[in-house]
């Protein structure tokens, strides 16, 4: 009940576990490069897990997305075009100053879907699916293919 929460109410937070530091061993090679270069031997650290998401973004934004401007110097040269517009005198269109940033963003969008966004599915959210996306009979035939399923791992006695 948040009605009654001011400043000093007490309110604690749990953080989420992405966001609390976890120990990390590293690989001899990768400890043998750090002393090399910091003259200090360093056998772990302390990383919470978002830290390394940002360590690959920040890889892709530094090395790669840069190459988003290339391609669209690439398309510009093709048809034989300065700019992509003149809303910015002297500096050409938005997309003049935006085009690593389709790449970033892509990007961005597909590592979100593959490693970070975790998906959760209820009872509710399954039958609301079936019930909107599937034809009747194809309702049925999930009916009856749940119902071998579970007489078959022994919670269901057949016939019921």
């Amino acid at each position: 009940d948040l009605s009654n929460a001011f400043a000093w109410s007490g309110m604690t937070c749990d953080p989420n576990p992405v966001f609390i530091p976890q120990k990390y061993t590293l690989s001899p090679w990768l400890s043998g490069l750090l002393r090399r270069f910091i003259f200090t031997d360093i056998r772990w650290v302390w990383i919470a897990p978002f830290q390394w998401h940002v360590l690959f973004m920040a890889c892709f934004a530094s090395l790669i997305a840069p190459f988003g401007g290339f391609f669209a110097s690439g398309v510009k040269r093709a048809f034989n075009l300065k700019d992509f517009g003149h809303s910015i005198p002297g500096h050409g269109g938005i997309t003049d100053r935006m085009d690593c940033q389709f790449l970033m963003g892509l990007f961005s969008y597909m590592y979100y879907q593959s490693f970070i966004k975790s998906t959760s599915l209820s009872v509710g959210s399954v039958l609301h699916i079936i019930v909107n996306s599937l034809k009747p009979s194809d309702q049925l035939e999930l009916l009856d293919s749940l119902q071998q399923y579970l007489i078959g791992q022994g919670l269901v006695e057949e016939g019921k």
